[in-house]
């Protein structure tokens, strides 16, 4: 799998490296090995636009992903994360940006591998596999509340 980034802000810091681990990770269990993933790290101007532009959401937001091919074991992908938002909303939750980026980047990746947010189930789901793939790289999530984890479970995409 060729996993490439672009670094296309200035507000944050990236490791590349840790990123491609993750990703790859979270597409090898999915049972992906062959195919493109590219994942853009922009500002909230960039991904404003493209919320509006692919999904007609007239805001900006923290994750857009998008499949352009999924053929097992093949798959070619995008994953666009805004470093703006991850650095407002990690301090909300007392976490580095950095940790919040990598959080974005791993549910958009997830998403491509196929999980799903909708449902509660789904939802509950996504935030293990999150968590799960979170200490994959080290990374303790911090604590939310039930409260707090059923809200995400309905932010848009």
């Amino acid at each position: 799998m060729n996993i490439e980034i672009a670094n296309q802000q200035s507000t944050l810091s990236i490791d590349e490296d840790r990123i491609r681990r993750v990703a790859a990770a979270i597409l090898a269990d999915a049972g992906y090995g062959e195919g493109e993933l590219s994942v853009a790290v922009v500002d909230d101007p960039t991904i404003h636009e493209l919320n509006v532009r692919h999904l007609q959401h007239d805001y900006p937001t923290d994750v857009l992903s998008f499949a352009l091919l999924d053929e097992p074991p093949r798959l070619e992908g995008e994953v666009i994360v805004s470093a703006d938002t991850a650095v407002e909303n990690a301090a909300e939750y007392g976490w580095p940006a950095e940790d919040e980026l990598l959080l974005y980047v791993i549910h958009g990746t997830l998403h491509l591998a196929g999980h799903r947010d909708k449902a509660d189930d789904e939802v509950a789901a996504m935030r293990a596999a999150e968590r799960r793939y979170l200490r994959l790289a080290d990374v303790e999530p911090p604590a939310l509340a039930p409260s707090e984890l059923a809200a995400e479970g309905t932010q848009p995409q």
